[in-house]
């Protein structure tokens, strides 16, 4: 079916016109629609949270059980690109894997070029010039994933957050993921920059418990960098056990 102007032109209806199909092909409401569909393909990934703070910066991911023979071993939420930089995916993680591959090799042969790191926001810039082309031209499709990008640079502490347009925002403290706004109303009514990595690290669990339910360690990975080292370092279980014992009970 199609429908006529006064002027005699044929005019599609907006399913026809391919507006929803063809990534290169701009909505009358200016709207990529793919790339908005990669971001519903986020809002259901499982949520991470990022915060930041004087004494460094954190990440915490949930990673939920999927099966009762489930080895959580065998899955990483939380990916070191280098040693003082992480970055921790929701949507696709088939996606993200790429993206991690692709911000390893950026990040290598930065300090093969210049024998220092890279500067984290250098870093996202790069994911992210990568994704805006997965928006430009035909033949692919939009990356359905975002990231939080944490580390601790010359700069000192950073953390980005990624969209699967390609754009990225610094925060002081943010999530993605499912529940995310949940997570961000509690991060916005307790979030303070000047405090410790290990308060940090306690605000950032909260927040997360919050929005989902953490059984036990197995269900979030903890990472963190702080100012003096420079070096992400991920909680073994133990470790992550004694934080649980820290968050409020729900009832």
């Amino acid at each position: 079916m199609y429908l006529k102007t006064q002027l005699g032109r044929i005019m599609f209806p907006p399913a026809m016109a391919g507006y929803d199909r063809a990534i290169t092909i701009f909505s009358p409401e200016g709207k990529i629609y793919q790339v908005e569909y990669a971001g519903e393909a986020v809002k259901r990934g499982w949520p991470t949270v990022g915060v930041k703070c004087r004494g460094g910066v954190v990440l915490v991911a949930e990673k939920r059980k999927i099966s009762a023979l489930f080895d959580p071993s065998s899955l990483e939420k939380i990916y070191l690109i280098d040693e003082h930089v992480a970055a921790s995916p929701s949507g696709l993680l088939a996606d993200a894997r790429i993206l991690i591959d692709y911000a390893r090799d950026v990040a290598l042969s930065h300090r093969f070029i210049y024998d220092e790191p890279i500067d984290v926001e250098l870093l996202t810039k790069a994911i992210c010039n990568l994704k805006q082309q997965y928006t430009q031209f035909g033949g692919a499709r939009p990356f359905g994933v975002a990231l939080l990008i944490a580390g601790v640079d010359r700069h000192g502490a950073r953390l980005f957050q990624t969209d699967p347009s390609g754009v990225y925002i610094g925060y002081f403290a943010t999530a993605i993921g499912s529940d995310a706004g949940t997570i961000s109303e509690y991060l916005e009514k307790n979030y303070k920059f000047d405090i410790d990595i290990r308060e940090c690290i306690e605000l950032a669990a909260k927040a997360l418990a919050s929005a989902v339910e953490i059984s036990d360690s197995n269900n979030i990975e903890v990472a963190y960098a702080t100012i003096e080292e420079r070096k992400i370092r991920k909680m073994t279980q133990d470790e992550i056990a004694t934080l649980l014992t820290k968050l409020p009970k729900k009832t």
